[in-house]
């Protein structure tokens, strides 16, 4: 059940694109380029790229508030999201979106919303509609360890399993809920111990480790996939940045905290490491990495390029009858 070559060289290209991607944009934002409340996924890329690589090009995913490592993950394109951050017309959502409301359907992201815990209904709504005409594809959701303490993680666990749904609920257990440490809100032992009041299989895996990611959302994707209901996988990984980017400030965690994960559990590095064990050329890596900062590059010019969105769209995509603007 594990990746060949090919597509292990496709999940670092993904990775890699997140991490050059949000290290870009982080900048950006910092100049003044970019606007509103930015949540980078700075180190939970192998959580993301493992889940995403076990899904079809059709399946479904929903994300988090933390939004660009998600889609990305999923192959969309980062020139139409770096003018969507921009709030240029050519972005994926005609500039309207923003940071933490992205959503791509040409890849299946159905999207994200700045609501903790909003995307788990939209999901399990997404794999009712799968059922219910037949189809054969199944919807991943991602969920923080903060989203699993509210209702619409229970009320959607629950429904799922009692309707065998082909949905995979993947919580990105980051450590903390905002500036929460999640072990001071959580009773259970694990995020994924919870499955067991609603009759799914549950797993705690390193979402640092891409493959282990992999391996266990593979399982329970093609669980969903033949009909058997849903899964959760917690993948217990790390946010390297603050909640968010900005002058906030973080008395929450321990910096040596932080350096430790950064120096010893980054998850591009990990796969570096084990490069040549997988048959991975580092040189190969290498010019993989300089081809995304090129691709970068490239988004970052498209977004500058792309024009602002004018005032008579202000209500187009809002309502079936677009409200005229009266100047």
């Amino acid at each position: 059940m594990s990746l060949d070559n090919q597509q292990l060289i496709e999940a670092y290209r993904r990775m890699s694109r997140i991490r050059q991607f949000e290290e870009t944009t982080k900048e950006l934002l910092l100049k003044g380029e970019l606007y509103g409340a930015f949540h980078t996924s700075i180190g939970q890329e192998a959580s993301i790229v493992g889940s995403c690589m076990a899904l079809a090009d059709d399946d479904f995913m929903v994300g988090t508030h933390r939004s660009h490592g998600h889609p990305i993950g999923k192959g969309a394109d980062i020139k139409k999201l770096m003018a969507e951050l921009m709030g240029k017309v050519d972005g994926v959502n005609h500039g309207k979106g923003g940071s933490m409301h992205l959503s791509d359907f040409s890849i299946g992201s159905l999207g994200e919303t700045s609501i903790v815990g909003s995307g788990l209904p939209v999901a399990t709504g997404a794999a009712l509609g799968t059922k219910l005409q037949g189809g054969n594809r199944v919807t991943l959701c991602f969920f923080g360890d903060g989203a699993s303490n509210e209702g619409t993680f229970h009320e959607s666990l629950n429904i799922a399993s009692i309707w065998k749904l082909p949905a995979v609920y993947v919580c990105e257990n980051n450590g903390y809920g905002e500036y929460t440490a999640w072990r001071k809100v959580v009773a259970s032992e694990s995020i994924a111990a919870r499955a067991a009041g609603y009759a799914m299989p549950g797993e705690v895996v390193d979402g640092q480790d891409l493959l282990a990611v992999y391996e266990a959302v593979k399982k329970a994707v093609d669980r969903a996939r033949a009909g058997d209901g849903p899964s959760l996988v917690e993948t217990r990984t790390y946010r390297f940045e603050n909640h968010a980017i900005g002058p906030y400030p973080e008395p929450y965690r321990d910096k040596a905290e932080v350096d430790d994960w950064r120096a010893n559990r980054d998850p591009i590095t990990l796969l570096r490491k084990k490069a040549a064990e997988f048959g991975l050329d580092p040189a190969e890596l290498d010019q993989i990495d300089d081809q995304i900062a090129d691709e970068v590059v490239q988004a970052v010019e498209f977004g500058r390029q792309s024009p602002e969105p004018p005032l008579e769209d202000a209500y187009v995509h809002l309502f079936t009858e677009p409200v005229a603007i009266r100047h």
